[in-house]
């Protein structure tokens, strides 16, 4: 194909095998796809492709990935905003006939629907790193480093020092997004097979107080940074062998501590920083670990 669709804070390059994502670095453009510059997406990793007509308005030209097909899709498990999501491209309504033309020819070409058995789309680069609220996250390709801050750690987090983990000592990559309460990044150990392991599991503690984990807070991880950054782990991880282990449910929590937890929440809403929605839907799932 060869020809480029330029819509609002993308352009779409379209070739014989794959569509080349350039993102734009404006001031209105998500941070988000500053940080991916530009991806290279096989036709193999597509499983679908959408057009929603625009009524005197913009047209929306989305790209369905398959599930498994790309790291940073899998490691934001449906997290991520509709404006930040980088399969699709809004393009205004005068377009509406060409981007009908491409969506067309892209079905055309797409084969394979179901789960990818391996990553089709390249991961954000390593050498990655960002800030959370309670330790500083770096990853070299190999390994996975977290580093505690003196103000946001907490004890336990102190007590067992800063942490180093290999990544063929990883089964996957849990990504909360700092959006949302209690956004965090947990790594995900590789479990060893075996009736006798999957029995001995326990549940997990908290993220903050698991040092396996780094917690975001406003300003603290963002999704610019955090997000690649668990792809690019994920996806090491993956291609070092099996996937991560099934999570297991959370610990009941001490009532004093579930507290506190709404006694913060109530804040934040009070700070406008969570919505009545999103207020009440957690102070209803605190609740009920009781």
């Amino acid at each position: 194909m060869g020809d480029v669709l330029a819509g609002f804070h993308a352009a779409w390059e379209f070739e014989a095998d794959s569509v080349l994502i350039r993102y734009e670095r404006g001031i209105r453009t998500p941070k988000l796809f500053h940080a991916l510059g530009e991806r290279r997406v096989p036709l193999a990793a597509l499983a679908g492709v959408t057009l929603t007509p625009g009524r005197r308005g913009p047209v929306v030209l989305r790209a369905e990935p398959r599930p498994g097909a790309d790291p940073l899709m899998d490691a934001a498990d449906g997290q991520l905003k509709e404006g930040c999501d980088p399969y699709r491209l809004v393009l205004p309504a005068d377009r509406e006939t060409l981007a009908e033309y491409y969506a067309d020819e892209l079905r055309a070409r797409i084969t394979d629907t179901g789960p990818a058995d391996r990553h089709l789309v390249a991961a954000p680069e390593a050498p990655l790193q960002f800030k959370a609220y309670d330790g500083k996250a770096s990853f070299d390709g190999a390994a996975v480093r977290f580093r505690w801050s003196w103000t946001g750690a907490s004890s336990a987090k102190w007590k067992a020092g800063d942490q180093y983990f290999p990544v063929a000592e990883l089964g996957g990559v849990e990504w909360r997004s700092p959006e949302l309460f209690e956004g965090h990044l947990r790594l995900l150990r590789r479990e060893a097979a075996g009736p006798q392991k999957a029995a001995a599991q326990v549940p997990r503690p908290q993220p903050d107080q698991d040092p396996a984990a780094v917690v975001f807070g406003l300003g603290y991880g963002p999704v610019h940074e955090s997000l690649p950054f668990a792809a690019a782990v994920l996806a090491a991880v993956r291609a070092a062998g099996p996937t991560a282990p099934v999570p297991v449910p959370a610990p009941r929590r001490d009532p004093a501590d579930i507290a506190d937890r709404i006694r913060h929440l109530g804040e934040l809403h009070q700070a406008g920083l969570v919505t009545d929605e999103e207020f009440s839907t957690k102070k209803a799932e605190l609740l009920a670990e009781l």
